[in-house]
């Protein structure tokens, strides 16, 4: 079996590529960093540094590695014979990698079974979005013939590294990675570290607004109060009941709108919370903070549970402080942060809100966002 992974970063192979390689997938690595690329393909192996409360190390081997950039034929001809096609890229690149897999769906032989495409994205239905973009390049019938797009949802913190790492990637020792399985019909991919569902809605969202929700807001709050890793603000009592109060109005929420148990959904709340404490994390706001704009959108990790809490009926007051948290996000080197300064100066409350949260004056959110806008100004 083969699988050709996008992204060759920390995630991509501390997390998406161990669990393939666990599976008994050669991985081909794709890439435009060259150097990251050039070291891969010159290694036989790296190692995964799982820490946490049941540490472990594992060996990853039999892959290869291509440059995205300069080697696009040799990519599409890889995902053109690969079982598999994965990514973690951020949604945003999405874009740039479909032109490749859909050049490499449309030169697939006839006799191969589907190429399996999945977005690992911290994103709602990322998977889908790809496929939107590939299907511009390809015609349906072709598309359905020869490609099966199924959406996951992918759990595991993995910090910035030591610079000392190499290849090497430290990561937490929990990991969830969901993939619904209506798209495969009875053919289901054999891994076995990760769950097949025929409802994935449930595990994306519960995963967004309690993990990468979470996550944010302690990120946007302990940097406003001086916390040089996530760990140091969990210990900072305000930030840490900023946090408590997210989760609250977040498991609200889902319990209300996907029928969680509420014992377990706390349970599940309360792990997610030991895992931003991992001292053996030394994770920084500024990274889980960085990309102020995507996280503020309309369809991310706060606005679109506050917005359904809204329609509800309740005021998200503890979103919306975590939404005004990261409106003060200043970290020059974070193009996305110095976007928002700008847009923050050159519009109104009400434009902000509207162009950058997508939230129109119909919204039971609008006017409590306006005012969360105006209070940072």
């Amino acid at each position: 079996m083969k699988a050709v992974h996008f992204g060759a970063g920390n995630i991509g192979r501390g997390f998406v590529g161990l669990i393939l390689h666990k599976a008994g997938y050669e991985i081909v690595f794709a890439d435009v960093a060259a150097e990251l690329i050039d070291s891969l393909a010159a290694a036989d192996s790296y190692q995964v540094h799982e820490v946490g409360a049941e540490p472990r190390t594992e060996t990853v081997n039999n892959f290869r590695a291509l440059n995205s950039a300069s080697n696009e034929a040799d990519v599409i001809a890889e995902i053109a014979t690969a079982d598999m096609v994965t990514t973690a890229v951020g949604p945003n690149i999405l874009k740039f990698v479909a032109p490749l897999i859909a050049k490499a769906i449309k030169d697939r032989a006839d006799d191969l079974p589907p190429l399996q495409v999945l977005a690992c994205e911290n994103a709602l239905y990322a998977t889908n979005n790809l496929r939107t973009e590939v299907a511009v390049a390809v015609d349906a019938e072709t598309l359905a013939a020869k490609a099966i797009f199924a959406n996951t949802a992918v759990d595991r913190i993995v910090p910035a590294q030591d610079s000392a790492a190499g290849l090497d990637v430290t990561v937490e020792d929990f990991f969830e990675w969901a993939i619904e399985s209506a798209p495969f019909g009875e053919n289901i991919p054999e891994i076995a570290d990760v769950h097949f569902v025929a409802d994935l809605e449930p595990y994306i969202e519960r995963k967004l607004f309690t993990v990468n929700t979470g996550h944010a807001t302690l990120a946007y709050h302990g940097r406003n109060h001086g916390a040089s890793t996530l760990a140091e603000a969990m210990g900072i009592t305000v930030v840490a009941n900023e946090v408590d109060a997210v989760l609250a109005e977040t498991s609200a929420m889902l319990i209300a709108k996907h029928g969680f148990d509420a014992a377990d959904h706390a349970a599940y709340v309360a792990t997610c919370v030991r895992r931003f404490s991992n001292p053996h994390l030394p994770d920084t706001p500024e990274r889980v903070g960085r990309s102020p704009l995507r996280k503020l959108s309309r369809n991310e990790r706060f606005i679109s549970p506050a917005s359904e809490l809204a329609a509800a009926g309740t005021t998200p007051t503890a979103l919306l402080r975590a939404v005004g948290a990261a409106l003060q996000f200043d970290v020059p080197e974070d193009p996305e942060s110095v976007r928002m300064l700008e847009l923050r100066s050159s519009l109104t409350a009400a434009e902000f809100v509207t162009q950058v949260m997508g939230i129109g004056e119909g919204d039971a959110l609008f006017a409590a966002a306006v005012e969360t806008v105006e209070a940072q100004s």
